[in-house]
């Protein structure tokens, strides 16, 4: 990759990173995430009832290498609140239960989760259809 690239597409990210108080780089998209620690995670934001961006990281293998540059961190999905990365599906999940990511999202944790509520489940996704490659 060259490094004209590779500035562009880490200065994107940190750009999209500061003006967005709340994103979330995932596989998919929250309509339809593409793995389920993505499913999850956009099932405890909305859960949780904040306004997130989201940000698919699969078009292009550029952007999650340097998204990984920028956060320390190996895996998708990745959450930055107000500019500083909170951490993936586990960590999200673990703040969820203990009321952390409402404070961080400025929520009261007994209106949208916490408290003994269990962790919302991402909603079924309907099977893709059958595809099959033509190599003739």
């Amino acid at each position: 990759m060259s490094d004209d690239v590779s500035t562009q597409i880490h200065e994107a990210i940190e750009s999209a990173i500061t003006e967005n108080p709340v994103i979330l780089f995932m596989k998919g998209t929250p309509d339809q995430p593409m793995c389920g620690f993505s499913a999850r995670t956009v099932a405890i934001l909305q859960s949780v009832g904040t306004p997130f961006a989201a940000v698919n990281i699969l078009p292009d293998p550029r952007i999650r290498q340097e998204l990984s540059t920028i956060s320390n961190w190996p895996t998708i999905p990745q959450l930055f609140v107000d500019g500083e990365f909170v951490g993936g599906c586990d960590i999200v999940t673990e703040m969820y239960e203990s009321g952390e990511l409402q404070e961080a999202l400025g929520v009261e944790a007994g209106e949208n989760g916490a408290n003994g509520a269990p962790t919302p489940e991402p909603a079924a996704q309907e099977p893709a259809p059958l595809s099959i490659e033509n190599r003739l």
